[in-house]
């Protein structure tokens, strides 16, 4: 293309410079670690966790009224004893700017994290049960979900009041996390991350399959406002 500028000034240079080159396009298949998201040493069979997927979601469906929305979880702990699920006990206190007033503020109730010290009866003798056992061994685990996300589907951009650990089951290269400035894929390869949730953050799946996730709360301190 043989345009030529009537005006040159550092605009047109800019634009002209970065139109001499093509982006990368390879390492966003790909876990890139960054502030707030980091790759632990600890991992996991991703067979056996498909495999648990599987028979979880044959014992129990998906629960959560968000599911027409993309979000529906599955909880792999509880209270003790605990027989029911509140639409909060899926979700939980998190805070978030929702509109251009710019204004955060919080939704849904706090939920404390160390109640949810039992794995759930019904997933005995899964998968998910060693992988349980082995985060208890190393962290304070709180609320452990497997969380699906839709395809073309974001989270809202928010804050929680304690940061996760993710061990993606199901995923595609369209699937992204971000936590404040940082994005990057998870690869769905029995890999555990943690991602620092008391920062901005959201979950998107611009891929054409669902994305599933283990989440574990990290049951530290809690923020509270």
């Amino acid at each position: 293309m043989n345009f030529v500028p009537r005006i040159r000034d550092a605009d047109v240079e800019m634009i002209t410079s970065q139109m001499a080159g093509l982006p990368e396009t390879q390492s966003v298949a790909g876990f890139v670690p960054g502030p707030g998201i980091l790759k632990l040493a600890l991992s996991f069979d991703i067979d056996k966790l498909r495999d648990a997927l599987e028979e979880c979601l044959h014992r129990e469906a998906f629960m959560g009224a968000m599911q027409d929305q993309g979000f529906a979880a599955l909880p792999l702990t509880q209270r003790p004893g605990q027989n029911g699920w509140t639409t909060n006990d899926l979700s939980g206190r998190y805070w978030l700017r929702g509109d251009d007033r710019y204004v955060e503020e919080p939704r849904e109730d706090l939920v404390p994290e160390v109640e949810f010290s039992e794995f759930n009866p019904k997933f005995k003798g899964t998968y998910f049960e060693h992988v349980h056992e082995e985060l208890v061994k190393r962290f304070p685990i709180g609320r452990t979900r497997i969380l699906s996300k839709a395809l073309y589907n974001c989270n809202s951009w928010h804050r929680d009041p304690e940061p996760r650990l993710h061990i993606p089951v199901i995923s595609n290269p369209g699937s992204l996390f971000i936590v404040n400035h940082h994005v990057t894929h998870l690869p769905a390869d029995g890999s555990v991350y943690f991602t620092d949730t008391r920062g901005y953050h959201t979950a998107l799946n611009g891929g054409e399959t669902q994305r599933v996730h283990i989440v574990a709360a990290l049951a530290y301190e809690q923020v509270t406002e």
